[in-house]
């Protein structure tokens, strides 16, 4: 018998002596720690954590927007002076099975993925990889496969880096947005459904632009897919792959991840979604034939990647937005000069570099809208910087994200004093367990 195996053994043992001790038709969890500085500050915490009387009216004004705009679930989370001050779930995670939101389930965040894209490619100019004034279509550009060569309009030959990070590259949504239109750019372009991102712009590229590129704005999910197979050039990698190494791990993020399309394919600790009672169904995405719900194999979250299918929880975006906010308390994983760049107020019609909107103020925010789920990331001129993200739908639409701000004004304002406690750093406090329900998992992880 090996070493391995006797331990093993042991451990087994102990389970079955523990077993003697409690219920037949229940296992008593064999618990083990581990380094919990690995674990992701989500798993280390839970709601009761962020529940004071100091902190009361936040939760009845939360609660009763809740109720009032028939929303499902909520996860909410501020940072002040780079620490994690509160952190809380509200409503129901999963309806049907009754599961409140925890700070650690996983949320779409749609568009506020363009924050997180953004970041990659500031990153590998850091790197030297590329330059925002790089060429991206063309002989001489950055994506110049033979399947991206067929371009109609020249001036797609002038798009930069820049442009498609600034939504100037020259695409509109002005017939419809091409990342939700799966089926009928597949038809077009004569290929089984559904259209791949690479299929969406070779059509794209066959199209003529709306405008010259970086004489006028124009938000484009497109532009932010394109962003990803730059990412991928770029790096070589995978552009989930690239972001997990050189963004997300190295701020000390270990749970965010790109979702999927269908309820049966999320992760374990990600949030049912919900759209408002009168959404209609609308056809499959694969081109199946069935009649659906958009947040459930509607719309192809998939394919849409960079520009809006990560899933994460309200902590772990603040511990990402700590990583991007420019303050000294705190290590960043940009250059500040980077990321003065990227915040840099714009003209009117152009936008930001990643974020939805930047002010002179300090004012910094992010929004994100898909069909059962809406995000907004927002700093605060004092510097307090909160997220608040749903599971579902409202008839508002993308003008969600502007009730959700009107919210949180009045959740910052009923709360006088915040708790000093830094969930970031919960686990010096209480370190974190893994549950493991066969101990040969324990090697496994080993």
């Amino acid at each position: 018998m090996t070493v391995k195996q006797i331990i093993i053994l042991i451990l087994t043992l102990v389970v079955v002596l523990l077993d003697t001790h409690t219920s037949s038709s229940k296992r008593e969890e064999l618990h083990i720690p581990y380094d919990s500085k690995l674990d992701p500050v989500s798993h280390r915490i839970s709601n009761e954590l962020s529940s004071s009387e100091a902190t009361e009216r936040a939760d009845y004004r939360i609660n009763r927007f809740l109720e009032y705009w028939r929303i499902n679930g909520a996860s909410v989370a501020l940072v002040k002076d780079q620490k994690l001050v509160f952190a809380k779930g509200y409503g129901y995670a999963d309806v049907e099975n009754k599961v409140k939101v925890e700070p650690d389930h996983l949320f779409r965040i749609a568009s506020v993925s363009k924050l997180i894209t953004a970041t990659a490619i500031m990153k590998l100019k850091e790197e030297g990889k590329l330059q925002l004034s790089d060429q991206v279509f063309g002989e001489e550009g950055i994506l110049n496969s033979e399947n991206y060569l067929n371009i109609r309009d020249k001036r797609s030959k002038r798009i930069t880096v820049e442009h498609l990070l600034r939504h100037t590259a020259g695409f509109t949504s002005r017939y419809g947005d091409q990342m939700f239109l799966p089926l009928t750019i597949a038809e077009k372009m004569n290929v089984p459904a559904p259209a791949s991102a690479e299929t969406i712009i070779e059509f794209a590229l066959s199209k003529r632009l709306h405008f010259t590129p970086g004489s006028r704005g124009s938000y484009s999910n497109l532009g932010y897919v394109i962003l990803e197979k730059i990412i991928e050039a770029s790096s070589g990698k995978d552009y989930e792959a690239y972001v997990q190494e050189h963004i997300l791990q190295p701020a000390g993020i270990f749970d965010m991840h790109l979702g999927k399309n269908l309820r049966e394919d999320k992760l374990p600790n990600e949030v049912n979604y919900y759209e408002q009672s009168n959404a209609i169904l609308v056809p499959a995405f694969d081109g199946s034939g069935g009649k659906v719900y958009r947040s459930n194999g509607g719309n192809n979250i998939e394919e849409l990647g960079g520009a809006g299918a990560w899933i994460a929880s309200a902590a772990e975006l603040m511990k990402f937005y700590v990583a991007i906010d420019g303050k000294d308390k705190q290590a960043d994983i940009l250059s500040k000069e980077s990321i003065e760049y990227m915040t840099k107020p714009s003209r009117r019609g152009f936008s930001p570099i990643g974020w939805k909107g930047t002010r002179s103020n300090g004012t910094w925010w992010r929004t994100g809208t898909l069909a059962g789920s809406s995000a907004l990331m927002k700093q605060n001129p004092d510097g307090s910087t909160w997220v608040i993200i749903t599971n579902t739908s409202s008839w508002k639409g993308s003008d969600f994200p502007k009730e959700l701000s009107k919210l949180m004004s009045r959740v910052m304002r009923s709360v006088k004093q915040w708790p000093e406690t830094d969930l970031f750093n919960y686990f010096e406090a209480q370190p974190s367990l893994l549950v493991f329900d066969d101990v040969s998992d324990f090697f496994d992880r080993s």
